[in-house]
């Protein structure tokens, strides 16, 4: 979790605090978003003083947790290595790592704040990635040369969030969907005359 630049790290038992409190927030929120901090500290095993003394407040734990989640989101487009790894590779593997995210995070990812700096900058860092893995797909003919990329991007965008929505409960159940994106977003879903 990035901390801010005054703040001290963590020690590594502190740290496995903070995260057991913060995996226990978005299992606990996700099936009641008004559940009280008490059942927070129990579903993370831990006193609910440990909780309070992590997080001053709710809001800070969402805000916590929202932090946590941007930066799981950031990790799981940086782990493709988007300019590295071959295009058509590493649209797959974004599309898998980041569904991954946003649905075992959902509500973490729901609860971003749109005026935090932080979530701001990591998501300008993941659209320059996202702009640049577009430009190498289209480089490598896996797009049309004419292809409007910010649309395709876009829709690229949209088909995640549709794929999420579906909530599959196992790793294989999301890699289809990885593939089901990837699959409609360089062939399309119609049959084109002449082909």
């Amino acid at each position: 979790m990035a901390l801010p630049a005054s703040a001290k790290p963590l020690r590594s038992d502190a740290e496995r605090t903070v995260r057991a409190i913060l995996e226990a927030a978005e299992r606990v929120l996700s099936a009641n978003p008004a559940a009280p901090m008490e059942q927070i500290a129990e579903a993370a095993g831990v006193a609910r003083t440990t909780v309070h003394r992590r997080f001053a407040s709710r809001e800070a734990l969402i805000a916590a947790l929202a932090a946590w989640a941007t930066q799981r989101f950031h990790d799981a487009v940086e782990a493709a290595r988007p300019d590295t790894t071959p295009p058509a590779v590493a649209l797959y593997q974004v599309t898998a790592n980041v569904l991954h995210v946003k649905i075992g995070w959902r509500y973490a990812m729901g609860a971003l704040p749109t005026d935090s700096p932080e979530v701001a900058r990591v998501h300008a860092a993941v659209l320059a990635q996202c702009e640049r893995l577009f430009t190498r797909l289209r480089d490598a003919g896996l797009l049309r040369p004419d292809t409007d990329l910010d649309w395709a991007r876009r829709v690229y965008y949209a088909l995640i969030h549709e794929a999420a929505a579906e909530s599959p409960d196992t790793d294989a159940a999301v890699d289809a969907l990885a593939t089901r994106v990837v699959d409609t977003l360089l062939r399309g879903i119609g049959v084109l005359a002449g082909r």
